[in-house]
């Protein structure tokens, strides 16, 4: 029954973000507790699974606090400006060169497997851009989206991360059989942004850019810029993304600490401060808030046990009707499993039981490993409403989430389409 109870939240909470009925955040609270106590658990169990939840989230909420709050200093000093003239100057107007182009610097920039910074950096750097030509958002929100994820499948990705634990495996076991999946995904990447470039070419043309960056600033703006400390602005993001990668400080405490250095020193009077926090302090809340939200949501989901049980429904089905294509099934399933579970849910709470079925059916277990990180949490986390780092990529793109989710997804789901037939051609999981 609690299966039952978890299916029910999360399909009206997806009919109900899908319709735009109610906000996201208040979907991600009021469904699970007032299915939760449909279900019959006491006011105060549910508390306590929120609560927990939140707990959970919070070193996330930090991060991303102060992360917001870092880039946004460095967006408004100008750090970016000579990226965004360089870009303008060689796209010249070509909204298929733009596409192509934010395609390569996503995953160039991703390697060090950090979705949140990809983010933080690709959007500052080419938001200006799109909006200079008039190209649509949902295109560079869903292009860099895409781009995330078959580079996500690195090894020192935290997606990865958990399914070398659970499987005990090695890099090698798990991430070297798909280095021809990852470079397949990586080629139909590249494919839709070409695409989606030539349809917004179709749609707006080439522009005849007699364009100056800049020219468009509000005084404000004009007032923020700090070209002077563009050198130290770079030295200082480069160090905080080296830092980042070899998780020297943990991120919170790192983006605390460099976030107020970027602000001090662009910004030393406190009238200057203000002005800067109060720009961006709605969409710091926003992003914020809804971490806070979705952590009420995978709390109650995981600490009433819901996760749980539709995990070991799910497997019964598979088992009873398609043992022999449990592989094939994980991986297809992959990427829209990141819509319904959180990453820690499904690798350390539906994987599990997926290994115990293929013990049992003596199948190869790294398989399932292999074809589990062919969607979930990698190609598919830039659209889970479970991760905090979707609501900062809509959120910087100024794009809505239920938009975002319907213009994306089936390109997404044709990525991790494209790398399972790869992976079955080239032995990385088989039939």
């Amino acid at each position: 029954m609690l299966a039952v109870y978890g299916v029910m939240i999360i399909v009206i909470f997806l009919l109900l973000i899908w319709s735009k009925k109610v906000s996201v955040m208040v979907a991600l609270v009021m469904i699970p507790v007032l299915v939760g106590l449909t279900a019959g658990f006491a006011v105060a169990d549910i508390g306590s699974f929120a609560l927990g939840g939140i707990r959970q989230v919070a070193p996330t909420a930090v991060m991303l606090m102060f992360a917001v709050l870092y880039f946004s200093v460095m967006l408004d000093s100008g750090l970016f400006d000579p990226v965004i003239k360089k870009v303008l100057q060689l796209v010249k107007g070509d909204p298929v060169k733009v596409a192509t182009g934010t395609a390569l610097l996503t995953m160039l920039v991703h390697l060090d497997g950090d979705g949140t910074a990809t983010f933080m950096i690709v959007i500052s750097a080419f938001l200006p851009v799109y909006q200079a030509l008039k190209m649509s958002k949902l295109v560079l929100a869903g292009i860099v989206a895409l781009s995330v994820g078959p580079v996500h499948l690195v090894p020192w990705s935290g997606t990865s991360a958990r399914a070398l634990s659970v499987f005990e495996a090695s890099s090698a076991e798990i991430f070297i059989p798909n280095l021809p999946a990852i470079a397949a995904g990586i080629l139909w990447v590249l494919f839709v942004a070409w695409y989606w470039g030539r349809a917004e070419k179709r749609r707006l043309g080439v522009a005849d850019f007699t364009y100056s960056f800049g020219e468009n600033f509000t005084p404000e703006e004009r007032r923020l810029r700090r070209p002077g400390l563009v050198g130290l602005n770079a030295i200082l993001t480069t160090a905080v993304i080296v830092l980042l990668t070899f998780e020297v400080v943990p991120s919170p405490v790192l983006f605390v600490l460099a976030s107020l250095l970027a602000l001090q020193i662009n910004y030393p009077r406190l009238q200057e401060q203000k002005q800067v926090l109060g720009r961006h302090g709605n969409n710091i809340f926003m992003v914020v808030s809804m971490i806070f939200a979705a952590g009420v949501f995978s709390g109650i989901l995981t600490g009433a046990g819901m996760i749980e049980a539709m995990a070991t429904s799910l497997i019964r089905v598979v088992k009873a009707e398609n043992s022999g294509l449990l592989v094939l099934f994980t991986a297809i399933t992959s990427m829209p499993a990141s819509i319904l579970f959180t990453p820690d849910a499904y690798y350390f709470g539906v994987l599990p039981i997926i290994r115990e079925s293929a013990i049992q059916l003596n199948i190869d277990t790294l398989q399932f490993g292999r074809a589990a990180l062919l969607g979930q949490m990698t190609v598919g986390f830039p659209l889970s409403p479970l991760t905090a780092s979707t609501f900062l990529l809509t959120g910087m793109a100024e794009v809505d989430l239920a938009d975002h989710q319907k213009h994306t997804f089936l390109w997404a789901w044709g990525t991790t389409l494209v790398m399972t037939l790869v992976a079955v051609l080239t032995g990385s999981i088989l039939l």
